[in-house]
């Protein structure tokens, strides 16, 4: 057991999730379960979440895969008989281009893990965060969403499907304890934002430090929202 929150992050080997996962881990006093594919990027990870008096757990997982989904839940019911906190902020881009070019690959992959893990994380740690006192989960989402652009389709068919899916969830669950919310970064300082826009300037863009700082609070027990969608470039 711990007296600290646990709170579940993906995708936290790199970008925004790594930022949240120290954020969280090191500024709320949360104890964070970090999960990605990489292990030596999640033992990086470790290592400054240690440096700076924070504690986690490593969890090399990938996200496609529904058994390890539902593994690791026993084995967190097993050892702390709750969940507190779901950062759902693992993503890929997916290929660019117009939707005829897109292969069967690259599409279903897209939704594979954008959406789809998504819905996996959903029924396995939904019964773990009903058993806390404060449980909350944020889902991160995309401008592109309300501002869909050309050959963009696999990446936000994958987002607006997600966001369908979180709002339905928020409704499914309006008197329990839970809260769940949706976050859009905007575009922020990260290796997919280089790879989608390589001739933007890094520079203008916010870090993942400045968005997980305005991220965080969204798991923590006094968060009251329910059901939202927030955008960084409206709470900065």
């Amino acid at each position: 057991m711990t007296d600290k929150r646990l709170t579940l992050v993906t995708g936290a080997s790199r970008g925004i999730g790594r930022a949240a996962a120290v954020e969280l881990a090191t500024r709320h006093d949360h104890h964070v379960i970090a999960l990605a594919r990489s292990k030596a990027a999640l033992e990086g990870l470790d290592d400054e979440i240690k440096s700076k008096g924070g504690q986690a757990t490593l969890v090399p997982l990938d996200l496609t895969d529904t058994a390890a989904i539902e593994r690791l839940s026993a084995v967190i019911y097993e050892r702390w008989q709750k969940l507190d906190g779901l950062l759902a902020n693992a993503g890929v881009l997916g290929p660019l281009g117009p939707l005829q070019t897109l292969t069967p690959t690259g599409f279903n992959s897209t939704i594979e893990v954008n959406l789809t893990a998504n819905w996996r994380l959903i029924r396995s740690f939904d019964p773990l965060l009903r058993l806390s006192p404060s449980g909350r989960a944020v889902f991160m989402t995309s401008g592109v969403v309300p501002r869909p652009r050309a050959f963009w389709g696999a990446y936000q068919a994958s987002k607006a499907g997600l966001e369908s899916m979180v709002h339905a969830w928020a409704e499914e669950t309006g008197i329990t304890k839970m809260r769940i919310n949706l976050f859009d970064p905007g575009a922020t300082r990260t290796d997919m934002r280089a790879d989608a826009m390589p001739g933007e300037d890094p520079l203008s863009l916010p870090t993942p430090d400045e968005v997980a700082a305005q991220l965080a609070p969204l798991l923590t027990a006094d968060c009251t929202s329910h059901g939202k969608r927030y955008a960084f470039r409206e709470m900065s």
